[in-house]
């Protein structure tokens, strides 16, 4: 199975401040070193509309990881869509 490095992924994840699912998803991103792009959506209309766009629903986390969209998501979620990708380090 062909290992992915985290690093060389590009990933977007859209959040909103008060969501304990957020805190989860960035708090497992960053103990695993994962380089990511967070964009607040609650008060920023151009991130909020992007959201929209681009997963068809308003809920977060959102991830954006190389264009394949993973809607309101959570932690485990990430983890384990993670292993099954083969990203190093899960």
């Amino acid at each position: 199975m062909l290992k992915y490095v985290h690093n060389d992924m590009n990933i977007i994840m859209y959040t909103k401040s008060g969501c304990p699912w957020c805190n989860e998803v960035r708090d497992l991103l960053r103990e695993r070193n994962v380089d990511f792009v967070e964009r607040e959506c609650r008060g920023n209309k151009t991130y909020f509309e992007e959201l929209v766009q681009k997963s068809g629903q308003t809920l977060t986390p959102t991830l954006d990881i190389d264009g394949e969209i993973v809607a309101d998501t959570d932690a485990a979620s990430v983890e384990r869509l993670f292993k099954e990708k083969g990203v190093s380090g899960f």
